[in-house]
């Protein structure tokens, strides 16, 4: 809680930046990793503030998920309403898939070195308590472009209508001022979507690529990108905080965008995915998934800044009390002083 008592978020809502690191851990069995985590969550304010300070205009900032699997272990059986394993998806050769991950960091700066240095200090701090399983620095391309070329993000909310798409509210009030976070990396086949004609490729997205201005209903395809993901409910367009970041290796051939959601509802996204994958109505699925794959997936629970900072360390486990000695009649004298009894 803040000094007026009220729930502090973590920064989901921040503003978009030029860097990021991703970092996804699975927590090591056993009780000291948990411990050690749960210690861990309530120190990553102050370590986010000691490696920021070194430059204030560096806007650095983290956001720690934990998935449905560590919940329990970590937390006890309290625990979000919607919070679940990612949920699977296949349909023909598409596959949205699930894989494994405990813990999620989502760390954006003005710079690399702060994310890097963020990063180093807590995979160092948690040390044996973890295993990482995905690690992706993103950049920002050009005018906030992907690696397709097109403008991400432009129809991200802002201020208020941000918090109210993204952060948990009433309706789960112990968890209240928490987010939903779903990761998925993809990667791009650009020799293929590049030898698209450039119309091609807008009717795919459903955006023109150079002003980034929405195709208008009579020229955009349903099966559009831009289409797919429009979810209503009672009248209302749902909306997401999506901050995705492109990545890529030129020397291995490497080139995708690593897809970062926050919303106050996991099944919004959850309904873009099935969207995207099997279809609106099924068959009409996301041309975009005919050159992009996504090889990883994951869900995540963000609690509050007041959540983690409230967690108690864990007393440790107390020794075993010896089994005091068989009674012989003696007063093992000689015992008390070190010497051995004859």
């Amino acid at each position: 809680m803040n000094a007026a008592g009220a729930v502090e978020s973590q920064p989901v809502v921040a503003p978009l930046t030029r860097a990021a690191i991703f970092l996804v851990a699975t927590v090591n069995p056993g009780s000291d990793s948990r411990a050690a985590v749960r210690a861990f969550c309530g120190d990553i304010a102050g370590l986010v503030r000691a490696v920021g300070f070194r430059d204030l205009d560096g806007r650095l900032s983290c956001v720690m998920g934990v998935g449905s699997d560590a919940w329990d272990r970590l937390f006890g059986p309290k625990r979000p309403a919607e919070l679940h394993p990612f949920r699977e998806i296949r349909a023909g050769s598409r596959h949205a898939v699930a894989t494994a991950g405990d813990l999620l960091f989502h760390i954006r700066a003005e710079r690399m070195d702060l994310c890097f240095e963020l990063a180093t200090q807590i995979v160092t701090r948690l040390g044996p308590a973890i295993a990482c399983v995905d690690e992706v620095q993103g950049f920002r391309y050009f005018e906030d472009r992907d690696l397709l070329g097109f403008v991400d993000g432009t129809e991200n909310p802002a201020g208020a209508a941000a918090r109210e798409a993204a952060l948990v509210g009433a309706e789960d009030a112990a968890f209240a001022g928490g987010s939903y976070a779903v990761t998925q990396k993809y990667l791009h086949d650009l020799a293929a979507w590049n030898a698209l004609p450039t119309e091609a490729q807008e009717r795919i997205i459903g955006r023109t690529k150079l002003s980034d201005i929405e195709l208008d209903d009579a020229t955009k395809p349903s099966s559009a990108h831009n289409a797919l993901t429009v979810i209503v409910e009672n009248g209302q367009e749902m909306q997401i905080l999506r901050d995705n970041m492109p990545f890529g290796s030129p020397s291995k051939g490497e080139f995708g965008t690593y897809f970062m959601g926050y919303a106050r509802s996991p099944r919004i996204i959850e309904q873009m995915l099935e969207n995207m994958f099997v279809g609106r109505p099924p068959g009409n699925y996301d041309r975009l998934l005919d050159f992009s794959r996504a090889v990883t997936g994951g869900l995540f629970f963000a609690p509050s800044l007041s959540f983690l900072e409230s967690l108690a360390p864990e007393a440790p486990e107390a020794a075993p009390t010896p089994m005091p000695p068989a009674r012989d009649g003696s007063l093992r004298i000689g015992s008390l002083k070190g010497d051995p009894r004859p």
